[in-house]
């Protein structure tokens, strides 16, 4: 067997493992990054950038109906849709990322990386990789499928097989209303799918307030979904060659195909945790800096999904950018800041996660969206109805809702629902990682007219 020795190890090479990898390139180290797919990883080419590819046509067809004098089409063209959207991920071709990565320094291995020992990687072939300094885990995440009586007899879609469809199904049935259920519900209505969302609870988006979950239910209606609210999938089974699906309470539903979006879990299954003493399956418990708390030395790190922290794209490339640093700092003997908003600290993973629902009407967040019990917080809810969002839209509608630390007088959590809002998401993430005193934020002064206007009339409902 060969073996290779490297400062960095980085087990996947999406976007989470790409950040770690270049950034302890950029400290000095030498890095190697395995990924077993494709480098790029889920975001890239069956997640973030084709989903939102696919809902853009008909974000902006509805918004272009909200306009007089604005001449549109009836329908979207399903074909030109798709052929945008492989635009974007390249129809699987990991060339251009391959490319980035070697142009950046880092050695790219193709295959299934497994621990096979401390600072040890083993690679599908016998392929040995030593490291130096330190290993990191960023392999993500995978679908959790629920364990429904005859679910794997009926054809069904994972995430992946949503957003990489160049067909519409006539019939698309949808289990689960989080944010990958409501995007490909409304994606596939506006491309002319029948579409039916089971819910178990009462709304889609159960994690946002009450009011974002009823406003795009109420996008969805509009788009000719189905909603099933408080219904749940009790037993499928295969007629015909389509799914029958039983709903808790009696109802029946057809479908086609049966989009499965009912979460995800650490994807920790097989690479070699079970050497060094942990779970494989569980989440990887990591401190702020992104090291594994449970293994013995500075050597093992974790970042993205795989730690069960923040689920979210952005938040996993953070917590990438403070792991390679931290390792480069460790290696070159470097004094390491773990305080809270030091360099070597992923905080906002605790206080300030930002995220976007690009359904129609889109719905942003970060930090808190309901106060917490006990503590000195006051909630401000008002209708984003200002001269920027009536010169948007006709018949704009939209909520805006702050957190308000009273003790402190700064924001502590900020969500805005509304056509177009989500670009209105970093500002309040500012706000709420720089802590700004509301009696400072009443003087950043919003452009007139815009749908910013809105931070004004927040600060009004406040008492400003």
């Amino acid at each position: 067997m060969s073996e290779e020795t490297f400062d960095v190890i980085v087990i996947g090479g999406g976007p989470v493992g790409e950040n770690a990898a270049d950034r302890a390139v950029r400290g000095g180290l030498s890095a190697a990054l395995v990924e077993q797919e494709l480098f790029g990883g889920e975001c890239s080419y069956w997640a973030c950038v084709p989903s939102k590819a696919l809902l853009r046509p008909g974000n902006a067809l509805a918004a272009a109906r909200r306009l007089p004098g604005v001449p549109v089409g009836d329908a979207l063209d399903p074909k030109a849709v798709f052929e945008r959207r492989d635009a974007f991920t390249g129809k699987g071709d990991d060339s251009g990322q391959v490319e980035w990565a070697r142009g950046a320094g880092i050695e790219t291995v193709r295959g299934r990386g497994r621990i096979t020992g401390e600072r040890e990687i083993t690679v599908d072939g016998g392929r040995v990789l030593r490291a130096r300094h330190a290993v990191v885990v960023c392999t993500g995440s995978v679908p959790k499928t629920p364990p429904i009586p005859g679910l794997d007899e009926v054809p069904v879609w994972g995430s992946r097989e949503a957003t990489s469809s160049s067909t519409v199904p006539g019939r698309l049935a949808i289990v689960g209303g989080g944010v990958v259920g409501v995007e490909m519900a409304q994606t596939y209505a506006r491309l002319g799918a029948r579409v039916d969302l089971i819910l178990t609870g009462p709304r889609p988006l159960p994690r946002y307030p009450d009011f974002a979950g009823d406003a795009v239910a109420e996008g969805l209606r509009a788009d000719g979904v189905r909603l099933h609210a408080g219904s749940g999938l009790e037993r499928a089974s295969e007629v015909d060659g389509a799914a029958r699906l039983e709903l808790r309470g009696g109802e029946v539903v057809t479908a086609d195909k049966v989009l499965v979006a009912t979460g995800r879990r650490p994807a920790t299954d097989d690479i070699g945790l079970e050497v060094v003493g942990l779970a494989p399956g569980k989440p990887l418990t990591v401190d702020d800096s992104g090291l594994v708390s449970e293994v013995d030395g500075e050597w093992l790190y974790a970042a993205g999904d795989v730690t069960g922290r923040a689920l979210l794209t952005h938040q996993g490339k953070y917590a990438a950018r403070v792991v390679g640093d931290v390792i480069a700092a460790r290696a070159g003997g470097t004094p390491v800041d773990t305080r809270p908003w030091g360099k070597h600290s992923s905080t906002a993973d605790h206080v300030a996660v930002p995220q976007v629902v690009f359904t129609d009407p889109e719905v942003a967040s970060v930090g808190l969206t309901e106060p917490e019990q006990g503590a000195p917080h006051r909630v401000v809810d008002i209708d984003i109805a200002v001269a920027g969002s009536s010169l948007h839209a006709d018949g704009y509608r939209g909520k805006a809702r702050m957190i308000v630390d009273t003790d402190r007088e700064v924001l502590v959590g900020v969500t805005f629902v509304g056509q177009d809002i989500a670009e209105l998401l970093h500002s309040a993430t500012i706000a709420v990682v720089g802590e700004v005193h509301l009696g400072r934020l009443w003087h950043a002064v919003p452009s007139f007219p815009t749908i910013s206007e809105v931070w004004l009339r927040l600060l009004e409902e406040y008492g400003l």
